[in-house]
C-alpha cells in the first residue's frame, strides 16, 4: 500500500536566508560605548585640531594667508621639504625592495641582525637620529676634520636634512614589503626560473606585479614622514632661515615669533599634504582590496 505525498504549493515553498554568526557576543550598548569612544577620540584629537589649524590660518583673511605662503622663507622651506623627500623616499624604495628581497628569498648570515637594523629608528629617538650625524658629521665628530680640509659641509645643509630624513624613514618600505614578500612565498619565483627567466625578469613580471599595492602603500607612508620629519632634522638643520628650515620648522620659527597667522598657514600646507597623502591611501587599500577579491573570485570559479 502506497501513500500518497501530497503536492507542495509553491506559495508555502519558502528558503530561509542562513546568516553567520555575529563575530562576537558582545551586548548592543558595549559596541556602542566602544564605538562612540572611538569616534570621540577621534573627533577631539584629530578632526578638532585640523579644523583650529584652518580656521587659525585663515583668521585675518585670504590676503594675509596667501602673504604668509609666498614668503620667501616661507618657500624655500617649501621648496626644501619638497626636496628632502624627493631624495630619501627614491632611496629608501630602493633600500626597501633590496632589503625585503634579500630577508624573503635568501638565507644568509647576518639577516636577523639586518631586520633588528631596519626597526631600529621606529625605537631610536628622531632627536638622538639627529646626534648620530653631529658626532659624525660635526666640527668635533669622527670625520669633521677631514670634512673642513675638503671644504665639505654636512651639518647645518642640505645634505644633513637628507641624511636624517632618509634614516628615519628608511623602515617603511621595507616593514610593508617584508610581511607581504614572506606570505607569498617563493614557489612562482622557483617556477620562472625553471622556465629560464632571468633574476632581472623574474623580479618585473612576477615579484614587482604582487607587492605593487604594497610598495605603493610603503612610499606612501614614508613620503609622508618624510615631510613632516621634525626632531632629527631640527639637530642636523641649523634653523637658518631661507636655507636649512623645513616647513615643520619654518611653523617653530614662526610660532616662537608669534606670528600666529603666518605659523598656522604654513602648518595647513602640511595639514593639507597629510590629507591628500590619507586620501591616496584609502584609494590603494580599496585598489587592494579590490583586486584581492577579483583574484580570489576567479579562483574559486
Amino acid at each position: 500500500m502506497t501513500t500518497a505525498v501530497p503536492a507542495l504549493d509553491a506559495d508555502l515553498v519558502r528558503f530561509e536566508p542562513v546568516f553567520a554568526p555575529a563575530a562576537t557576543t558582545e551586548p548592543r550598548w558595549v559596541r556602542a560605548l566602544l564605538i562612540t569612544i572611538a569616534l570621540a577620540f577621534a573627533l577631539l584629537f584629530l578632526l578638532i585640531p585640523l579644523a583650529v589649524v584652518f580656521t587659525e590660518a585663515l583668521r585675518k583673511g585670504w590676503s594675509a594667508y596667501l602673504a604668509a605662503i609666498v614668503d620667501e622663507d616661507a618657500r624655500s622651506a617649501i621648496r626644501l621639504t619638497l626636496m628632502t623627500a624627493a631624495i630619501a623616499v627614491p632611496a629608501n624604495l630602493v633600500f626597501g625592495v633590496a632589503a625585503s628581497w634579500a630577508i624573503t628569498k635568501f638565507e644568509f648570515f647576518g639577516k636577523n641582525l639586518l631586520l633588528t637594523l631596519i626597526d631600529l629608528p621606529f625605537s631610536v629617538s628622531p632627536v638622538i637620529s639627529g646626534l648620530i650625524y653631529v658626532l659624525l658629521f660635526g666640527a668635533h665628530g669622527w670625520f669633521g676634520a677631514w670634512l673642513m680640509e675638503h671644504d665639505i659641509q654636512i651639518l647645518f645643509a642640505v645634505p644633513g636634512i637628507v641624511l636624517a630624513t632618509v634614516f628615519v624613514t628608511f623602515p617603511f618600505v621595507a616593514r610593508e614589503l617584508i610581511p607581504l614578500m614572506q606570505s607569498q612565498g617563493t614557489e612562482e619565483e622557483e617556477a620562472a626560473l625553471v622556465l629560464g627567466a632571468s633574476g632581472w625578469r623574474i623580479f618585473w613580471h612576477v615579484t614587482l606585479p604582487n607587492i605593487k599595492w604594497g610598495l605603493l602603500y610603503g612610499v606612501i607612508l614614508c613620503n609622508a614622514r618624510a615631510m613632516g620629519e621634525f626632531g632629527a632634522v631640527s639637530v642636523v638643520s641649523g634653523h637658518i632661515r631661507g636655507e636649512t628650515n623645513t616647513m615643520p620648522l619654518q611653523v617653530e620659527i614662526l610660532y616662537n615669533e608669534y606670528n600666529f597667522a603666518a605659523a598656522f598657514a604654513v602648518a595647513s600646507l602640511l595639514a593639507l599634504l597629510a590629507l591628500a597623502t590619507l586620501a591616496l591611501k584609502t584609494f590603494v587599500e580599496w585598489r587592494a582590496s579590490a583586486e584581492s577579491a577579483a583574484l580570489r573570485m576567479g579562483e574559486s570559479s
